[in-house]
């Protein structure tokens, strides 16, 4: 009986290791964003021409976006974790805590990945001249595209067979556990490949509302970890799929109108 006490106490203790340093993480990563993410707000309203990035601009939005999913997806994948962190103290082969960094390591390099990606669609966006100052839409078109493939994207199976491995760590950790250290990285690295795999079009959604846009980020996030944690049925990705359509294709309808209008 003590035997198991004793296990049950630094289970406890190395999960809440694990998640005080995860929430802490994530209350860097709001906070950086609340602050401007280093960006100056104050002219995010007014009119700009497309001008070329420096590196350091460029760095910038690649460190905002990386924060930004930082902010947005680690609670998320949280309970994928603090299982990982379980699993690994009852195996009692590996330290549980530096493990389970790992994990998120790889998952969190896999979303910096998509950073990148996002990044280099901003710029074209940038010099296309289709973003504000805010980094939001200046198309209806382009806006209403967004939409309705975000909401097609919901609908395919691709989405349906990443979000069953997010939405389910005992399913996802027996099918792809690995020992060791490294065992963890590439576990965080497949991990972090289904969540973008589920997540990377309801992320392009930013460009909509402004990637800038709190309000936006906090209500894209709560979507997605609702989606991942409490959801456990293909009907909410459904219903948002066919929410996010209807919403493109009121979009599009009304820029066509005011097209056809302006032209006449």
């Amino acid at each position: 009986m003590s035997g198991t006490s004793a296990l049950e106490q630094a289970l406890r203790h190395d999960r809440l290791i694990v998640a005080f340093g995860m929430a802490t993480v994530v209350a860097f990563a709001w906070g950086y964003l609340v602050a401007g993410a280093g960006i100056d707000m104050s002219m995010a309203d007014m009119p700009m021409d497309p001008e070329p990035w420096s590196p350091s601009q460029a760095a910038l939005m690649f460190a905002m976006w990386w924060v930004m999913m930082v902010a947005m997806m680690v609670p998320s994948a949280a309970p994928m974790v603090l299982l990982f962190t379980a699993i690994k103290r009852r195996r009692a082969t590996d330290s549980p805590v530096v493990t389970s960094w790992l994990f998120l390591a790889g998952y969190l390099v896999i979303w910096a990945g998509f950073s990148l990606a996002a990044v280099a669609v901003q710029w074209a966006l940038d010099q296309a001249g289709l973003l504000s100052g805010m980094m939001a839409s200046t198309s209806s078109i382009l806006a209403g595209i967004i939409l309705l493939a975000a909401g097609l994207y919901q609908l395919t199976p691709i989405k349906r067979a990443c979000l069953r491995y997010c939405q389910s760590p005992v399913f996802f950790l027996s099918r792809y556990w690995q020992p060791g250290a490294m065992g963890a990285l590439r576990m965080g690295f497949r991990h972090g490949s289904y969540c973008v795999g589920c997540c990377w079009f309801l992320m392009a959604l930013l460009f909509v509302a402004g990637v800038m846009n709190l309000v936006w980020i906090a209500a894209v996030a709560i979507y997605v970890a609702f989606e991942k944690l409490l959801a456990r049925s293909p009907r909410l990705s459904r219903a948002a799929g066919v929410g996010l359509i209807v919403a493109g294709g009121v979009v599009l309808a009304r820029s066509l109108v005011i097209t056809a209008s302006a032209s006449l």
